[in-house]
């Protein structure tokens, strides 16, 4: 432990004015009885009060050294902890277009397939992985990473309208969006590397085509997973008219050809989902993905160890109160 401002231990000098007072002036102050003799109460026994009779200014003294200790503010170290764990890297690649806000699944696609992804991360506490977005153009949310946390908080605060408010040009860019998750994973040293690619779809963006990303894919040893969200027919799906949510039946277009000709290309698996039990269901299948070693490197921030202290001298001030007023109350 550490104190983060350690020029206020300078306080703690104030101790020796106090003491010197206690000792020394405050007798002076303090009601006296005048006797003839002294002698015969010499040897008299002392009781216990008379020999406590400096706890109270004890208890006081001990309360300012912990409240200034409070003010100190200790901290606990930074520190940086190895280990070999069993895991594999992987990148999330999401379809965010604007046919994500779709109603099949519920509460929507989008919302769905983040609950869903969650759940996935959460469980597989010791693999880096990582998060891409996609619609009409393609960037990475969260690169690689161990801290899972972090990430959920990333995934969840992705917006359902992202594409339809004009963040990100609206479209759907597959062949941008699993180029951009194999540009995060091509120098990684895992044995096992995924892409897991969601999308609801086909192909209408981008500069790259799906096959092209699905062969680089391939050259760097990275397997993808695909999965083709949305039921058959059609689903129902919000617009907004004149200031009104107004709800239309949309055809369901996915391009399940493309999508299985890049999972067999990379040696992956094709999915489809139709509804969120199935959503996860092919999570959970992906969950038996083949594990390899990895050295992960932890850091432990600071954090505030204050209250230890705090508590001492609440403690502490309270019984020297209380043993004032009661035990050695002096009168007058």
């Amino acid at each position: 432990m550490e104190f983060a401002n350690k020029e206020y231990f300078l306080l703690l000098l104030l101790l020796i004015p106090y003491v010197l007072w206690y000792f020394l002036y405050r007798r002076k102050s303090e009601p006296t009885m005048r006797m003839s003799d002294t002698f015969p109460y010499q040897f008299a026994p002392k009781s216990w009060r008379v020999r406590l009779i400096h706890l109270p200014m004890l208890l006081r003294s001990f309360a300012f050294v912990m409240l200034v200790c409070v003010l100190a503010r200790p901290q606990t170290h930074n520190s940086w902890g190895e280990r070999t764990v069993e895991g594999i890297d992987i990148m999330l690649a999401m379809d965010v277009s604007t046919s994500m806000l779709a109603e099949d699944l519920q509460p929507n696609r989008l919302e769905a397939a983040k609950d869903v992804a969650a759940e996935f991360i959460a469980g597989r506490p010791d693999d880096n992985i990582g998060l891409n977005i996609f619609a009409g153009e393609a960037f990475t949310q969260c690169p690689l990473t161990v801290d899972h946390q972090s990430l959920i908080n990333l995934l969840l605060n992705v917006r359902t309208d992202i594409a339809a408010r004009g963040l990100i040009e609206d479209g759907t860019a597959i062949g941008m969006g699993l180029a951009n998750a194999v540009s995060r994973l091509k120098d990684s040293k895992a044995k096992s590397k995924v892409v897991i690619l969601l999308t609801d779809g086909s192909n209408n963006m981008g500069d790259i085509s799906p096959m092209t990303a699905a062969a680089i894919a391939k050259s760097f040893g990275i397997r993808v997973y695909t999965i083709a969200v949305g039921t058959n027919k059609v689903a129902r799906y919000p617009m907004t008219v004149g200031g009104t949510i107004q709800y239309i039946n949309m055809a369901v277009e996915i391009d399940t050809k493309t999508l299985r000709d890049i999972a067999a290309t990379t040696n992956g698996n094709f999915y489809r989902a139709t509804n969120k039990e199935e959503l996860k269901k092919i999570y959970q299948d992906i969950d038996k993905l083949e594990k390899t070693k990895l050295d992960v490197k932890k850091f432990s921030k600071r954090y505030e160890g204050y209250q230890p202290f705090a508590l001492a001298a609440i403690v502490a001030l309270l019984l020297e109160i209380l043993l004032r007023i009661s035990v050695f109350r002096r009168i007058p």
